[in-house]
């Protein structure tokens, strides 16, 4: 049996392939190894009742996910899945791996994440190249989840948010300055609270203002993470992530105005990923 995750940082998507007609698809919480301990992630399958009654018999794993860049905590990952699944090889790897697999397959291509945060690489058919970006949603996080919600809630507490639309924020949320404070400040996963905030600009779509910040945002990818790579407009830009494929109108209107080549926009990337792995697992080991 072979089983393929896709993981952020607020939810992990799962294929369980059974047989060559049967397979499960299931969602648990995030995995991200900087938030996350092994017991936590034990846990997680402990109460995962999709899972129950096959651990033993699952002979690989292929686990993609947010915060898994460096080896002690691919391994921290690896460890707690082998102890969940004891028979079972456990292969880790960054989540920008799963959206070049999904997407471009084993073809060229950029690829970009803009879900609950953001980051980018390109891949030339064979290697991975590293960025200089995914630092994460202080320091970057350019267009994603995390870095709307911050400016939906400095528009609101700045009063820079038009009337209409600040009314119904605060309708929606009920929150204020020393609530918003306390939460990002004093309470964990502040990321997934910004992120948040996000459909609140799916509800608001038709509003200038609404509009104006989602320019802006997809704009600042664009120049920051896209922009970066001098030949980018010879190669097939794609997609992966909530953020991107909600408002992929937009996104795809702007890449045009910039010459950028749109491939796929996909919201989540696992069923694409799970047929790429079940027909190229021993090729991307070697």
């Amino acid at each position: 049996m072979l089983l393929v995750a896709d993981s952020g940082s607020s939810k992990a998507d799962w294929i369980l392939t059974v047989s060559e007609n049967q397979s499960i698809s299931f969602r648990t919480a995030g995995i991200n190894p900087f938030f996350l301990t092994e017991k936590d992630i034990i846990k997680i399958f402990q109460e995962t009742p999709e899972i129950q009654g096959y651990t033993e018999q699952v002979k690989e794993i292929y686990f993609f996910g947010a915060g898994c860049s460096s080896p002690d905590r691919r391994e921290l990952i690896s460890n707690a899945l082998s102890k969940i699944f004891k028979n079972a090889f456990v292969s880790v790897d960054i989540d920008l791996i799963a959206c070049i697999y999904a997407t471009t397959g084993l073809s060229k291509g950029i690829c970009c994440i803009i879900g609950t945060g953001s980051n980018i690489s390109y891949f030339d058919g064979k290697k991975v190249h590293d960025s200089k970006h995914g630092l994460g949603y202080i320091l970057g996080d350019e267009g994603s989840g995390t870095y709307f919600g911050r400016k939906l809630i400095t528009g609101f507490l700045y009063g820079t948010m038009p009337q209409e639309l600040s009314k119904e924020f605060y309708n929606k949320y009920q929150i204020d300055k020393e609530s918003i404070i306390k939460r990002i400040y004093q309470e964990p996963s502040p990321n997934f609270y910004l992120a948040s905030f996000a459909p609140f600009m799916s509800e608001n779509l038709s509003h200038p203002y609404i509009i104006e910040l989602l320019e802006k945002g997809f704009n600042e990818f664009i120049e920051t993470n896209i922009k970066s790579y001098e030949d980018y407009k010879l190669h097939t830009c794609h997609f992966v992530g909530s953020i991107a494929f909600h408002f992929s109108d937009i996104l795809k209107r702007l890449c045009a105005e910039q010459g950028i080549k749109v491939g796929k926009i996909l919201k989540h990337p696992i069923e694409e990923l799970s047929s790429f792995i079940s027909k190229n697992g021993e090729k991307i080991l070697r």
